[in-house]
C-alpha cells in the first residue's frame, strides 16, 4: 500500500484553511535558504502539512472496508518503534532507520495513499511523491534539517543502504501484522496482503519478524 490533487475534505474550515495558506507557501522560494534550523513559523507550517498523515486512513483498508482502518501516521508510528527495537545488525545503524520510518510516508500528506490499484505508473507516483516531498521540505526552510528529511526519503526510496533495506522490510512486517489483527479482530479474509510481500523480505530481522507473524496466522 504502499499534488494537492488527492485532498479529501477537512471536517473543519479553519483546518482547511490552514493547509491552503500551507499549500500557498510550498510554493515559494525559501526565505533564507543557507538557515541551518527552521524557524518557529516554519516548523509550524511543515507540521500542519503533517496533520494529514493523521487523518488520511490507508488505503488499502478502506477499500477493503476495515472498520476503523489505521491512518498513515498509525502505521508510521509502529514502524519507528519497530527500527527502535530492532536487533542490532552490522553496518545498520538504528537511529537513522528509526528517523527514516517516521518520514518515510511524509510525501503522502500531500499526495494521498496511492495503492497498486489506482492503476498510477510506478514511475509518475515517484515524481509526484518528489514534488510533494520538495514543497514540504520548502515550507521547512530549505536548511539542512530539510535536506535531512529529503535526503532520508530518498535514501528509502532509492532502497540504497543498509538501513533502508530494513526500513523496506519493517513497511511490509507493519502491513502484514495489521493485517493479521484486522483478521482476527473483523473476521476478515486479507490473505492477499500476505501474499504480496511472501519471499521479498531483504533483511534477517525482515525475515525472522514475518515469519513470526505468518506462524501466528497459521495458529488462528
Amino acid at each position: 500500500m504502499l499534488e494537492c490533487l488527492f485532498f479529501k475534505p477537512l471536517p473543519l474550515a479553519a483546518s482547511a484553511l490552514t493547509f491552503a495558506r500551507v499549500c500557498r507557501m510550498a510554493s515559494l522560494p525559501p526565505s533564507n535558504p543557507a538557515a541551518t534550523l527552521p524557524s518557529a513559523s516554519s516548523a509550524i507550517d511543515f507540521l500542519s502539512i503533517c496533520h494529514r498523515l493523521k487523518t488520511t486512513k490507508r488505503t488499502g483498508w478502506v477499500r477493503r472496508d476495515v472498520k476503523n482502518p489505521e491512518s498513515i501516521a498509525d502505521h508510521m508510528h509502529r514502524m519507528g518503534l519497530m527500527a527502535l527495537i530492532a536487533p542490532d545488525a552490522p553496518g545498520v545503524d538504528r537511529n537513522k532507520c528509526v528517523k527514516m520510518a517516521i518520514v518515510h510516508d511524509i510525501a503522502e500528506a500531500i499526495v494521498g495513499d496511492i495503492c497498486p490499484d489506482d492503476g498510477i505508473p510506478k514511475e509518475e507516483k515517484s515524481r509526484r511523491e518528489q514534488e510533494a516531498l520538495d514543497r514540504m521540505c520548502n515550507v521547512l526552510g530549505g536548511g539542512s534539517t530539510a535536506k535531512e528529511v529529503a535526503d532520508l526519503w530518498m535514501e528509502y526510496e532509492a532502497n540504497s543502504s543498509p538501513e533502508a533495506k530494513l526500513v523496506k522490510d519493517l513497511d511490509k512486517v507493519e502491513m502484514i501484522l495489521q493485517a493479521l489483527e484486522y483478521e482476527n479482530e473483523q473476521g476478515k479474509d486479507l490473505d492477499e496482503f500476505f501474499q504480496s510481500t511472501a519471499g521479498k523480505f531483504q533483511t534477517e530481522t525482515g525475515k525472522a519478524w514475518a515469519a513470526e507473524i505468518v506462524s501466528r496466522r497459521k495458529k488462528n
